[in-house]
Order: C-alpha cells, then sequence, then structure tokens
C-alpha cells in the first residue's frame, strides 16, 4: 500500500494477524525487502509493517522527499505511519539508518513504542579529536577552492564541475550513487548527533552488533547500552553491519524472545 505524508510517497507491506504490531525500518540505501525475513518470522504472531522510506526502496526507484530531510523529518513521518495504521504502541526493528529514526521516534514520541531492537544503528558520533589525515586536509583544501569559485561567480560552470569530482573522488561509494537532491537529505541525516536523545528512550531495547562491523563500530553499540536506560547488547563475533542476516537464525530467535511472541508453528 501507498501512504502519501508530509509531500512524500511511502510505501507498506503488512502482514500477518492481530495482538501486538511490529515496525521494521531498513538502512540506508535499502529496503522493506532486507527486512523479509524479520517481517516472516514475526507475521505469524504479529501484525507487521515494514515500509520504504522517501528516496530509498526497491531498486533506488523510490522517490526522494519533497525537499532534503533530515532525522526529524523522517522520524515525523514514521511516526505518522504508526498513527496512520493504528499501529501503537508497537515494537521496533530497526537497522543503520533505520536505528537514527527509531532513537529519535523513542525519545520524542514514547507512547508510539513498545520495545525496540536496534541492530548495527547509526546516529552516535565520535568525539572530534581536531586531526586531520592529509587526504581530509586536501579535500577540505580544495572545497574551499570550488566554494570561492561559486560565490565569485567568474568561471561558468567549472565550481559545478569541480564539486562533483570532489564527490567521485573522495565521497563513499553510496554518497556518489545519490542524486544530488539525496546528497542534501545524506548530509543533514549524518550532520545530527543523537547522543543527547538516548537516555530519553524508555522502551525496552536490545541492541544487536556485529563485533566486525566497520559501518558503525561496535563502540557506539556500547555507548547506547550505556546511555539509555533499559538497554541490553548481544554481540556476535565475526559477523559485521549487516550481522542480522548473517546471524539470521540467532537473531530472529533473540527478536521472538525479546518482543514475547510464540515459536512459529512447523
Amino acid at each position: 500500500m501507498q501512504l502519501d505524508i508530509m509531500g512524500a510517497r511511502v510505501e507498506i507491506t503488512e502482514s500477518g494477524c492481530g495482538g501486538h504490531s511490529a515496525l521494521l525500518l531498513h538502512g540506508w540505501g535499502c529496503s522493506a525487502e532486507l527486512m523479509a525475513s524479520v517481517q516472516h518470522a514475526l507475521e505469524g504472531s504479529m501484525h507487521v509493517a515494514a515500509l520504504d522510506f522517501p528516496g530509498h526502496g526497491k531498486n533506488g526507484t523510490a522517490l526522494p522527499p519533497p525537499e532534503p530531510w533530515g532525522v526529524p523529518e523522517y522520524m515525523e513521518m514514521t511516526a505518522e505511519v504508526i498513527r496512520r495504521l493504528d499501529l501503537a504502541p508497537c515494537d521496533i526493528v530497526a537497522h543503520s539508518f533505520g536505528g537514527r529514526v527509531a532513537i529519535l521516534l523513542a525519545a520524542t514520541h514514547p507512547e508510539l513504542v513498545r520495545r525496540m531492537v536496534i541492530t548495527g544503528g547509526a546516529g552516535i558520533k565520535k568525539p572530534d579529536s581536531g586531526k586531520r589525515t592529509a587526504k581530509q586536509q586536501l579535500y577540505r583544501s580544495l572545497r574551499g577552492a570550488v566554494n570561492l569559485a561559486e560565490r565569485t561567480h567568474l568561471f561558468g560552470d567549472l565550481p559545478g564541475r569541480g564539486r562533483e569530482a570532489l564527490v567521485q573522488r573522495f565521497g563513499s561509494p553510496d554518497y556518489r550513487a545519490l542524486s544530488p537532491e539525496m546528497r542534501k537529505t545524506f548530509n543533514r541525516v549524518i550532520s545530527l548527533d543523537l547522543t543527547d536523545q538516548l537516555e530519553k528512550i524508555k522502551a525496552p531495547t536490545l541492541l544487536f552488533w556485529g563485533a566486525q562491523d566497520t559501518e558503525t563500530p561496535l563502540w557506539m553499540a556500547k555507548v547506547m547500552e550505556e546511555k539509555i536506560p533499559d538497554a541490553g547488547l548481544v554481540v556476535e563475533q565475526g559477523a559485521g553491519h549487516f550481522a542480522y542476516l548473517e546471524r539470521s537464525a540467532t537473531f530472529l530467535r533473540v527478536v521472538r524472545s525479546f518482543f514475547g511472541v510464540d515459536e512459529r508453528p512447523r
């Protein structure tokens, strides 16, 4: 089904029976399809909804937000999904970027969230040491030159081409693949540090992490475990950023137990 919320189109897949509801939130650049195993594991005992965030989705073809969004806009959109589908208070399973949204949602609208499972969740910034690598220093210098050229309007479209060249040279593969508009959204998303929101979370929270996660390193999970009042951490050795898929059987067993749902009949 589709919902129009805050000027954006939201794709939602629903399944399952009555009882408690669960909402599944995917990571950046992914889609609800990567949450299919979780949905299948819960739908025998719960009403499950999985959404595609605006600007994401199957084959990357979903429409972007009407303007560059940050985490607060994605969070309010998600809150409205919960209200319109009458899911509250719901259980949440969130991966990576979905974890950013879930953290802010639980901190801002505690009445909408019963329990949360966050795996490879993003949103915690490493303290800035003030040191810069040679690559970072070069990027900052070149970016400054491009910014100056844009302000002076002396070089036609050269600054625009120069900015794209910087993206292609210094940007991550995910960032390079984004449209110019979604890059603005991406920059807004990653600029927000959610550390001060963690202590506001009232929902019991389970953190499921890969010890070898290089995208959202284990130290982030430990910060979340320390600051969320009712949190526990499960660490999977040898697993990475997609630990919930790499250790699917363990993850699903833990989620079902944490949510208090019966095992699927065989």
